[in-house]
């Protein structure tokens, strides 16, 4: 079997886009398990960009299948302009996307409320799409899934509460306009109409395809420190971006999987609020942020930058079980005279043993650096690995003993022949 889960291993960000779209050429299946229209994955063929938010990259690489997974929490607005923006550039969706009838779907209120928390003084720098009120939703066993749609009956009762219920705490508690449930209704009724082809039971599809023998590539959304259960919560995302989340946001039992890659970026960044124990502030983490584009693909937010934390990769190792790992945005480290890789944390002096993801601890660490020369070279352009000047390689098998992984590819800039395979 060839059953592969693909996770970020930092806080999001790594360039999964990139590196799902390299590797989909040798899957027949590309599914995503979680996660909602709040990630961004950039994808950068000859000249023209693709960004995607919640149909895998998968999508662009004709041959290949695509699923949308029931962990999945889909905004019907952000999915069919997805579907038209691929049909506008050439690539059609129909008869190569799938859907789970299980997946939960984003509502207005949703939005709305996700909106007046995020201006609240708890705020944790969510993107505000809906995201965490959809899975509250879910698991208060309130949601409004796909299969929903099937049935206008049970669709039109569902809103009717679900609304009621909203109106009743946006009029009282925030004092907003109460929404149209009509209008609502109606709106999400056309919806239906729109991707009912869509629709599939996707975990029978996803295991007769292994039953005969499909390569099937997972990948998750965010990253494995933004999990609800392992990353640094509260300021994380609302489901699970760790690799056990590709079980129950699919229904592939966790005997079929076979590997579990990883995504690392070649420093560290992060969106939102939150503990960043190696972030770079004032000219450094600006010229950091400048020369790596980091601003996000989805809302166009500056991301916060820092060293390489060999520490926290070395812990996401663990928590997924990575044994191979994609190095992404290699070069934009080319700029510097030394570089910094963070191997440890200490409070008070004393060194900790294993990575404190209580956030209360993560504030008060100090990093401990180990510091590497730069090559001062711009390597965007090289192919082969043995090409690398040496102090690339160090750094590189550096922070593969640190962080406890085998490196199979390194990305040395967006497009897709930027790529060394090792």
């Amino acid at each position: 079997m060839n059953i592969t889960v693909l996770v970020g291993s930092q806080w999001g960000d790594e360039g999964k886009g990139k590196i799902v779209d390299i590797l989909s050429e040798r899957y027949n299946i590309v599914v995503r398990y979680q996660g909602g229209a709040n990630a961004g994955h950039t994808v950068l063929i000859g000249e023209k960009q693709f960004i995607l938010h919640l149909i895998p990259s998968g999508i662009l690489r004709e041959n290949v299948q695509c699923v949308i997974g029931n962990g999945v929490v889909i905004d019907p607005k952000a999915l069919l302009d997805e579907i038209k923006f691929l049909e506008e550039n050439g690539i059609s969706s129909e008869g190569r996307l799938f859907i789970s009838q299980n997946a939960h779907l984003i509502m207005p209120y949703h939005k709305l409320l996700d909106s007046i928390n995020e201006s609240s003084a708890t705020k944790i720098g969510t993107t505000g799409r809906g995201i965490g009120p959809c899975y509250i939703d879910k698991y208060a066993r309130k949601g409004i899934k796909i299969v929903d749609l099937l049935d206008r009956r049970v669709l039109e009762e569902k809103i009717k509460i679900n609304i009621e219920e909203k109106n009743n705490i946006l009029k009282k508690v925030y004092n907003q306009k109460e929404l149209d449930v009509n209008e609502i209704i109606k709106e999400y009724i056309e919806f239906d109409k729109l991707i009912d082809k869509y629709i599939t039971d996707v975990p029978t599809f996803l295991n007769k395809a292994i039953d005969n023998e499909k390569a099937i590539l997972l990948e998750g959304a965010q990253g494995t420190m933004l999990d609800v259960d392992f990353g640094t919560y509260p300021f994380v995302t609302s489901s699970n971006p760790t690799a056990g989340g590709a079980c129950t946001g699919t229904g592939i039992p966790p005997t079929k999987i076979s590997s579990v890659f990883g995504i690392v970026k070649a420093y560290t960044t992060r969106v939102g609020l939150g503990p960043f124990p190696t972030e770079l502030t004032g000219e450094e983490g600006d010229k950091l942020r400048k020369v790596g584009n980091e601003f996000g693909a989805t809302t166009g937010r500056p991301r916060r930058c820092g060293w390489f934390d060999a520490f926290l990769v070395n812990y996401s190792r663990m928590i997924n079980g990575i044994e191979r790992a994609a190095i992404t945005k290699l070069d934009v480290l080319s700029y510097l005279d030394e570089i910094k890789v963070c191997i440890g944390y200490e409070i008070n002096g004393k060194r900790l043993k294993s990575y404190p993801n209580n956030v209360n601890l993560l504030e008060r660490v100090t990093p401990i650096y180990e510091t590497l020369p730069g090559w001062k070279v711009d390597i965007s352009n090289i192919k082969y690995y043995d090409d690398l000047p040496s102090e690339t390689k160090d750094y590189l098998s550096f922070i593969s003993q640190q962080a406890g992984f085998e490196i199979s590819i390194i990305s040395v800039g967006a497009r897709r022949d930027q790529t060394i395979e090792l």
